[in-house]
């Protein structure tokens, strides 16, 4: 895997010690965004080609509550409840999900499509706050691993079965 392929960009370790950091992960797609999407968002497929997230419960609606479970690799499999921030179809998913002790941990996920060079540039990452975060380091690595795999499968399966 090359950087072109995942285009990893981590917050400096300034802003980690403040309680924030940010994961960005990216892949080209050889296909249009609406197959990406239409991908993207059939859940119930998830278990069958998804090595990070492997299910993801309840469409997506703003302000809804959409349960999803993680799989880190090399770390443990998590369920999480998070709210849905933004739904633009087509384009961007966003949720937000917290520890249930307000000020812990935070996360912004987003998932976001763009037209790039006949095909798709698939934007994936998360920004992370809260108390906990400068102590994180390692499963944040591993999330971030994550994240990389999750956007390898979703090439694979979008360019398997819905090319351009």
């Amino acid at each position: 895997m090359t950087q072109a392929d995942h285009g990893t960009r981590a917050e400096t370790p300034f802003a980690q010690r403040l309680g924030r950091r940010v994961i960005h992960t990216e892949i080209q797609i050889n296909a249009a965004p609406e197959s990406v999407w239409a991908v993207l968002i059939d859940f119930p497929s998830y278990p069958q080609w998804n090595p990070f997230i492997t299910r993801a419960r309840k469409e997506p609606g703003v302000g809804g509550q959409i349960e999803i479970t993680v799989r880190i690799p090399d770390g443990p499999t998590r369920t999480f409840r998070a709210r849905v921030l933004h739904v633009e179809a087509g384009r961007e998913l966003r949720w937000m999900g917290t520890l249930p002790v307000p000020g812990l941990c935070s996360g912004e996920h987003v998932l976001r499509i763009e037209p790039a060079g006949g095909g798709s540039r698939f934007l994936h990452g998360e920004t992370f706050t809260g108390l906990l975060v400068p102590f994180m380091d390692g499963l944040l690595r591993k999330t971030e691993r994550g994240y990389a795999l999750m956007n390898q499968a979703l090439k694979a399966r979008v360019e398997r079965i819905r090319p351009s």
